[in-house]
């Protein structure tokens, strides 16, 4: 590992070690015990997106470990505006140990990748959001243990970056994926193909369908997401209109499996894609999932940092 952009760039070995990691980083933080494992390093976090996860995880995660973080909002950097995308990988790496950059277009944390001499994590971009997805993944193992193989993921609502995380870790870990959606909103094509590939090799099994209830039926964990992102606020009243049909709430959650758990990466709109009975009810590991962002996050900086 050299950076951290997607969670397909991984193989399962180095996705379960690490989960394994970041089990540990957490039962030494519980413990109060922080082992100054980047002691004198530097994460500088690029933002052109506002976040209060990543920001507060990666920051504290890197005090935890001896580090300090230092925050670039979108008016500091601009990335291909004020200064071109190399010149600022080049920069950077010259000043800090590594780069965790939340950005609207893919491509720019490859081409951060691309040009920097330091360690750039995909702290989130339209295509994936695989800091998310190693968050969530933990959450579900500390809930379903680690044999994950043939336990059931499902996604409702629309193929975004984040149900790209999931897909790919799915097909990593062994886990059967499901997305429920509306037409017109799947996920697309590369990514498809991309998740069936790792699918394959896991023996794991996938499936894209309309209907909200088909998918739930069986279902170890039951994920949703805001119906419109962040650079989608023009779309936001049609899709809500398009996505009504797709909400999670009780009656939805009650067709799933008596012990499933119910997810969300937050923010959460309630009342719209998730209930405030749902969010705040007994299948709801929502506030353990947000903490793992820190304890997930932490162990990506030890693999790339130290």
């Amino acid at each position: 590992m050299n950076h951290f952009l997607s969670l397909a760039d991984l193989t399962s070995k180095q996705l379960h070690d690490l989960l394994k990691l970041a089990v540990e980083l957490k039962e030494e933080w519980k413990a109060s015990v922080n082992r100054p494992l980047l002691k004198g390093k530097t994460l500088g976090m690029v933002f052109q997106k506002p976040s209060l996860r990543t920001r507060v995880s990666f920051e504290m995660g890197m005090i935890h470990l001896g580090g300090q973080a230092l925050y670039l909002s979108p008016f500091e950097i601009q990335l291909g505006q004020r200064e071109s995308t190399p010149d600022v990988a080049r920069v950077l790496s010259r000043y800090v140990d590594g780069i965790m950059a939340r950005v609207f277009d893919h491509a720019d944390v490859l081409t951060l990748a691309e040009y920097s001499t330091v360690p750039v994590i995909n702290g989130l971009s339209d295509y994936n959001h695989p800091c998310q997805g190693l968050a969530d993944f933990l959450t579900i193992v500390e809930n379903k243990g680690w044999d994950l193989q043939g336990r059931k993921l499902v996604f409702v609502g629309d193929g975004n970056n984040v149900a790209t995380s999931l897909l790919f870790g799915a097909g990593l870990l062994g886990m059967n994926f499901t997305i429920a959606g509306p037409r017109g909103y799947e996920m697309s094509p590369g990514v498809w193909a991309l998740g069936k590939r790792l699918a394959t090799e896991s023996g794991s099994q996938l499936l894209s369908t309309y209907d909200p209830h088909e998918a739930v039926a069986g279902a170890d964990v039951i994920y949703t997401d805001v119906w419109a992102s962040m650079g989608q606020e023009e779309e936001a009243a049609e899709r809500a209109r398009i996505f009504a049909p797709y909400q999670v709430n009780e009656a939805l959650v009650a067709a799933a499996k008596p012990d499933v758990i119910v997810m969300h990466c937050l923010p959460a709109h309630r009342g719209q894609e998730i209930t405030d009975g749902v969010c705040d009810g007994p299948h709801s590991v929502l506030w353990d999932q947000a903490e793992n962002r820190m304890h997930a996050q932490k162990a990506i900086l030890v693999k790339l940092m130290k």
